[in-house]
């Protein structure tokens, strides 16, 4: 007797559309992305040690004044133009598309943020990931990132230790992509791990569902998905552990 065919297991996919929660500062913007949000009945904003992706504007001439952020790491992606930072260990840092900023706040790290007023308008995402432990060592982590390849994922951060640039003290990595319309790869993955998809710019088909500008998904298995470009698109992509351990005391990220 012939075995019979298996089934062909679609991959477990929550769609999210662009977030209403947002904050207006007049120069500063901000919208807030919560990825556990997605996912139905899940309790929790966040999806284990990924807290918080927030899309923020800032507007030339603005300056955000010197603060201080605890337990969470801070991570600055900034696609197009420049955000400049300073803060109380006297570091003067430009993040622009060839770095990448990582702030390791643990116990505290004050710093500040500005755009000068010839500076073009910023638009960047500010990454909040929950460590898993409070009040560790602070620190600052400001590296040049590897040049970017059309259509390929770049691995921009990682737990500590991966060959990643930098880390983050948690089971996240974070990659990016600038794929060409009708070009398809597929979305990061990783043995037993999660991961969430956000459309930067463009519009993409994911599995069996459709994502446009500030759209974002989140995939809860680790199955192989293909991404299609149907606009020229940029992509960010995050491999989490869900059941990593994690803090829930972080300045803005909890």
């Amino acid at each position: 007797m012939d075995d019979a065919p298996s089934a062909t297991t679609q991959p477990t996919l929550y769609t999210a559309p662009r977030t209403e929660i947002s904050q207006n500062q007049g120069k500063f913007r901000i919208h807030f992305n919560f990825p556990g949000r997605a996912v139905p009945e899940h309790d929790d904003h966040g999806y284990g040690p990924l807290a918080t992706v927030v899309e923020s504007f800032m507007d030339p001439g603005t300056l955000i004044r010197m603060h201080q952020h605890r337990n969470e790491e801070i991570i600055s992606w900034v696609p197009d133009g420049v955000m400049r930072h300073d803060d109380r260990q006297g570091n003067e840092l430009v993040t622009d598309a060839d770095h990448l900023l990582v702030m390791n706040a643990g116990s505290g790290f004050w710093h500040a943020e500005e755009t000068l007023a010839d500076d073009p308008p910023l638009r960047m995402l500010q990454i909040f990931v929950r460590p898993h432990s409070l009040d560790l060592d602070p620190g600052i982590q400001h590296e040049p990132i590897p040049n970017r390849v059309d259509n390929e994922w770049r691995h921009l951060f990682g737990p500590e230790g991966t060959d990643a640039p930098l880390f983050v003290r948690n089971a996240v990595d974070f990659y990016d992509c600038r794929l060409a319309a009708g070009t398809t790869t597929t979305l990061p993955s990783r043995a037993g791990w999660h991961t969430y998809l956000y459309v930067f710019d463009g519009a993409v088909d994911v599995g069996e569902g459709s994502l446009g500008y500030t759209e974002s998904a989140l995939v809860t298995d680790d199955s192989d998905i293909p991404v299609t470009a149907t606009e020229d698109s940029t992509l960010v992509a995050f491999t989490i552990n869900p059941d990593a351990p994690i803090t829930r005391q972080g300045t803005i990220g909890r």
